[in-house]
């Protein structure tokens, strides 16, 4: 089997590109810190993994090129640097980007890649770290769907749970806002709750096996809830990165028409939590910016 190139070894693509080499992937990978991928090629011991120079070096070696970067700033370097990923396309690549971008901006990579000859599959996802590791992603995806049924069965399968195709370009990156904007709504929810509830002086102990037990139960809330009470912030979806998509959801929606005041309000309890220092840690700490907030 030809080898796959991955770029982007961060906190979703190690766990990702540690799945392809289980599957038994030649894997060619190239990140922005080098250390990266010597540290991918010690965790995944046996599996054949070669380091590229620039990204472009990776294209030159595979016709198949996933890529995980995470903001739309390191994007945008990484595809138009010199070296980059631009570079490297031609006739007969495939790029199945994964990063959580505006629609706008799938559409210009999606644009910028097949004006090389290239094909183009945006497969933005769904799940942190945790999920990334352990190969339980969803893939929300456009773009070209010949691409889309080529790597379906085998990458797709061996990284994730369950994958969609939504049609053109720019559409899987719409749905996956929705989907950040809805779980950023309820994070900022639940640390209100968790805030009032302490504030209170009741057992936020209770409070967590109570919402377990009811219609509001879910895994968010499983998994974070123990984590907030405690402080531990240790970063799987950093806030910063779930700030930007609900920033980039209160965006489209406004450029539909259409108002969304309590996403609004999420992304807004989220910018006083990035004030405290907190965008680097992990999203739930927005719960320890909620407990300072005092009523005006």
């Amino acid at each position: 089997m030809a080898p796959v190139g991955f770029i982007g070894l961060g906190i979703m693509g190690e766990g990702m590109a540690k799945n392809l080499a289980k599957s038994g992937r030649q894997l060619v990978v190239w990140n922005r810190s080098p250390g990266k991928c010597t540290e991918l090629q010690a965790a995944c011991e046996g599996a054949d993994i070669t380091v590229a120079e620039t990204p472009a070096a990776v294209l030159a070696k595979c016709d198949l090129v996933y890529c995980m970067l995470s903001t739309p700033d390191a994007v945008k370097s990484v595809y138009e640097m010199e070296g980059g990923i631009l570079a490297g396309v031609c006739a007969g690549k495939k790029i199945v980007d994964c990063a959580t971008l505006a629609a706008e901006d799938m559409v210009r990579l999606s644009a910028q890649v097949s004006e090389r000859g290239g094909t183009f599959l945006e497969a933005p996802v769904s799940g942190t770290k945790g999920p990334a590791h352990a190969g339980q992603l969803i893939f929300l995806c456009a773009g070209d769907e010949a691409l889309f049924n080529e790597v379906l069965p085998t990458d797709l399968e061996a990284m994730g749970k369950a994958s969609f195709f939504f049609g053109a370009a720019g559409s899987g990156a719409r749905m996956k806002l929705v989907v950040n904007m809805i779980m950023g709504s309820m994070m900022a929810a639940f640390g209100e709750g968790l805030s009032l509830c302490e504030a209170s002086g009741l057992d936020s102990e209770k409070l967590l096996e109570v919402l377990q037990l009811g219609a509001m139960a879910n895994p968010m809330f499983k998994i974070k809830g123990p984590l907030m009470l405690q402080g531990n912030f240790a970063p799987n979806f950093p806030l910063e990165h779930a700030e930007k998509d609900m920033r980039l959801a209160v965006a489209h929606g406004g450029s539909l028409g259409l108002g969304l005041p309590v996403a609004a309000a999420a992304d807004a309890a989220m910018k006083r939590a990035m004030e405290e220092d907190l965008g680097k840690q992990d999203f739930c700490s927005v719960v320890a910016a909620q407990k300072k907030q005092k009523t005006t």
